[in-house]
């Protein structure tokens, strides 16, 4: 199981590093979490057994079910050492607690049946927990959005001035990478299968002799568990493991949620610089400690440091599902409990960080006006140039009339220092006296961000709204719990 200690084939927990970076409480439960799995797992399959006719008894199957978290990890680390083997160590150590159940506890089953299937029911509830989180991050971003989507910005395409947006449009870029990333975690963690009751090489052949030869039986088995897993549908075929692209699968749409993470809080680092946006910056914070005045975006730095780890995670999944030889071979094994485990870790700590900043980020209109001010004259002159052809004038004229005005004001901007000072220029020039009463509203920069409000307006109630509707139950609870 990706969360329970790692086979190591050498007892206790030297030569894993890796175990140290983890809350020892939290590996702890997790620990706990896949051992309960595991007997519930040994549990559920007997009760099948038992109703298609073989001779196990009630008062077994109550004893095991009495014990699932009964669990004595002493006794299974000193077993584990003699047998260097896991799976063994728990099932001679769940016979202990169950000495009326304990010959046919692993009946039929494999290490695979017990460590596949527990896998599966991790992964799953694993996606359950980041889901409404992310879903909370969308939300808190999409009020952002909403409240901001008038308030006029400079846009930048390879970070040089653009045409105008407004804040609330930018931050829906972020916001439909991230309802993306929502999309896709759901459809992993709706397309998960059941491995079911397949035996050592994905054939059946130890449950067919169980029934006899019943196909039928063999078949009703692996239904019925995996019903009572709570799965839809069990992978018909698997070797002794399930297919190992699987957790490509789920390994991608985490990595492509750390990429959405990163640009969102490589965006927000960069406006920090500008002046603009900042992430919360409590008022005791200490940005440096060798200059006072600073005010780092440690929480974005944070952010983008662990998205870039999760994203590297891919590498993993990728290389061991192509070296699975035949049916099955055991070098996946070590690997997926720390990259599985590593991957959702870090996901839900860049979720839960994510939701800090989106929950207190500040804007500065001032500065974002000034910026816009430095830069909307050239931006204008188009403008200014069909208002004047309007008014009679030759466009060709003009134009040359604004074209030598704007190399003296950019002279000004990058010679001097100073501001643009285009628009005075323009309304000390007789020439353009037609339009001087038309400048404040030709300069207006709400006229220059097209229809990004009401593409804010639009995507939030079309695509945003419907995506977190089955989340806001959820949503609501933690943010009580919060309170």
């Amino acid at each position: 199981m990706f969360l329970a200690p790692e086979r190591s084939r050498r007892g206790g927990e030297k030569g894993r590093p890796w175990l140290q970076g983890l809350h020892h409480d939290h590996f702890c439960r997790c620990t706990l979490l896949a051992t309960d799995t595991e007997r519930l797992l040994r549990a559920t399959v007997l009760i099948p057994l038992h109703t298609l006719g073989l001779p196990i008894t009630d008062e077994q199957i109550q004893e095991m079910r009495s014990n699932l978290d009964n669990i004595d990890f002493k006794m299974a680390a000193e077993e584990e050492k003699q047998l260097r083997h896991d799976v063994m160590a728990h099932v001679h150590t769940f016979g202990h607690c169950c000495p009326k159940a304990a010959g046919i506890i692993h009946l039929g089953a494999t290490s695979c049946y017990v460590g596949d299937n527990t896998d599966l029911i991790i992964l799953r509830n694993a996606f359950d927990l980041l889901l409404p989180k992310l879903a909370r991050v969308i939300s808190r971003l999409a009020d952002f959005a909403r409240e901001r989507a008038d308030l006029p910005t400079l846009g930048f395409t390879h970070f040089q001035p653009a045409q105008l947006t407004t804040v609330g449009k930018r931050c829906c870029l972020w916001i439909q990478d991230l309802c993306m990333d929502l999309q896709n975690l759901k459809r992993v963690r709706d397309d998960l299968r059941f491995r079911g009751v397949k035996g050592t090489t994905g054939t059946q052949a130890s449950f067919l002799q169980l029934f006899e030869g019943d196909d039928q039986k063999v078949e009703q088995l692996d239904k019925m568990v995996t019903v009572k897993a709570g799965f839809k549908r069990a992978f018909i075929i698997t070797g002794q493991t399930y297919t190992r692209k699987l957790d490509i699968e789920v390994l991608s749409v985490l990595a492509s949620l750390g990429a959405s993470v990163h640009k969102i809080c490589t965006d927000i680092r960069l406006l920090a610089n500008l002046k603009e946006m900042e992430e919360p910056f409590e008022k005791q914070q200490i940005g440096s400690s060798a200059m006072p005045y600073k005010r780092n975006p440690m929480r974005s730095e944070r952010c983008c440091s662990l998205a870039r780890h999760l994203m590297t995670l891919i590498m993993d999944p990728l290389q061991t599902a192509s070296v699975q030889w035949f049916e099955r071979t055991l070098d996946d094994s070590a690997n997926r409990r720390i990259c599985l485990a590593e991957a959702f870790l870090t996901a839900d700590t860049i979720l839960n960080t994510l939701q800090n900043i989106s929950e207190g980020l500040v804007v500065y209109p001032k500065v974002i006006e000034r910026r816009i001010w430095q830069e909307l004259p050239f931006m204008a002159t188009e403008n200014i140039i069909m208002a004047m052809v309007k008014a009679g004038g030759s466009r060709q004229d003009c134009h040359e009339k604004i074209r030598v005005l704007s190399q003296q004001a950019a002279a000004v901007v990058k010679q001097e220092g100073g501001d643009n000072d285009l628009i005075e220029r323009i309304r000390a020039d007789a020439y353009f006296s037609p339009v001087h009463s038309q400048l404040d509203n030709l300069l207006d920069p709400s006229s220059f961000t097209g229809r990004a409000s009401q593409q804010v307006q639009r995507f939030l109630e079309e695509e945003v709204y419907p995506l977190l509707k089955p989340y806001e139950s959820v949503m609501k609870v933690k943010a009580e719990l919060r309170l």
